[in-house]
C-alpha cells in the first residue's frame, strides 16, 4: 500500500510540474534559448519563441526642420471653403506670432493638444509619403499631425487624434516677414 501511495505521488507531482512547465513556457516563451522552461528546450514547450517583428526604419520626413523653424501667424478652420478667409486671419496674427523652434536633437519645438508647455517633436516620413509632427515614435500616431500641405509660406496640419481635430480643425500656419 505504502508503494503504491508513493508511485501514485511521484505521478501526480510529474503531472503538476509537467503543467507548471507548459504554463511557464506558454507565458514566457523561455530566455531565448529554445523556449520551454528556464531555456531547456524540449521541457514544457518544443517550439522556439517566436521572433518580435523588427521595428520599421524611420523614414525622414520630405520636410526638413529647419524650413518651419521660425515665426507663424496662426488660424484654423473646419469647413475648407474658409480656408481663403483663414489665411487672411493667420497672416493678421503676424503681430503676436506663434514661435516654433529649434528642437536640440533636430526636431522642432510646438505644443501638443491641450498641453501648456511646448516640447521637441519629430518630423516624420511615412512609407505613404505624407509627412507628420509629433513626438518619437511611428509615424501616424494618435498624437501626431499631418502636414496636409507646405509651400515655404503657409503650413497646414491636422491632428491625427480625431478628437483633438474635432475641437482645433485645421491649423493654418502663415510665414511671418522678418523683423525689420
Amino acid at each position: 500500500m505504502t508503494h503504491q501511495r508513493t508511485h501514485t505521488s511521484k505521478i501526480l507531482t510529474f503531472a503538476a510540474i509537467s503543467a507548471l512547465s507548459g504554463l511557464l513556457g506558454a507565458c514566457g516563451g523561455g530566455s531565448g534559448l529554445g523556449g520551454g522552461f528556464g531555456g531547456f528546450g524540449g521541457f514544457g514547450g518544443s517550439q522556439p519563441a517566436a521572433q518580435e517583428p523588427a521595428v520599421a526604419p524611420e523614414i525622414p520626413a520630405t520636410i526638413r526642420a529647419d524650413e518651419i523653424v521660425g515665426r507663424w501667424g496662426l488660424a484654423s478652420f473646419h469647413k475648407p471653403d474658409d480656408r481663403t478667409r483663414t489665411e487672411a486671419a493667420a497672416r493678421g496674427q503676424c503681430k503676436n506670432p506663434y514661435v516654433i523652434g529649434q528642437g536640440a536633437t533636430g526636431g522642432v519645438i510646438m505644443h501638443l493638444p491641450d498641453e501648456a508647455t511646448p516640447q521637441e517633436l519629430r518630423l516624420k516620413g511615412s512609407q505613404s509619403g505624407k509627412n507628420y509632427i509629433g513626438p518619437a515614435g511611428p509615424a501616424g500616431g494618435q498624437q501626431d499631425r499631418e502636414i496636409v500641405s507646405f509651400d515655404g509660406r503657409v503650413l497646414m496640419t491636422r491632428f491625427i487624434d480625431p478628437d483633438a481635430n474635432s475641437r482645433y480643425g485645421t491649423m493654418v500656419y502663415v510665414r511671418c516677414a522678418p523683423r525689420a
